[in-house]
């Protein structure tokens, strides 16, 4: 990645900041080295399409840690912009699927990032 390439802006919607501050620092501090990659024009290594989502720029980060599991979830959709959508403990004990509550969550959230970014557009602050 060229050094002169500026960082893309990093939006969090809703309580996504909040949210991602109460995980462990060790989960934090990965999940916000995986932003970073993503506001640099890159992809980490530990993110991967959401799934249902394949192909649509909506990418989650699952760090696992002391038995729990924690998931960041993020859209590069938009040109020139990051935007996390969501920030959770994952607290299913079975099953791998994202609960359904959570991925409505990410829908909600989604259309909102959508409104956001026109506005921005719109204010040729983007």
């Amino acid at each position: 990645m060229d050094e002169e390439t500026p960082l893309k802006p990093l939006f969090w919607v809703g309580s996504c900041l909040g949210d991602l501050k109460a995980f462990p620092d060790d989960v934090m501090d990965s999940i916000g080295f995986a932003l970073h990659e993503a506001q640099m024009g890159g992809k980490s290594r530990k993110a991967k399409p959401l799934k249902g989502y394949k192909g649509s720029g909506i990418l989650e980060v699952v760090e696992r840690y002391d038995g729990d599991t924690y998931l960041a979830v993020y859209t590069v959709r938009f040109k020139g912009a990051v935007f996390v959508l969501h920030a959770f403990q994952k607290k299913a004990k079975k099953g791998i699927a994202t609960p359904k509550a959570e991925l409505d969550m990410i829908k909600r959230r989604l259309r909102a990032a959508e409104e956001k970014y026109k506005a921005l557009q719109k204010e040729r602050k983007l």
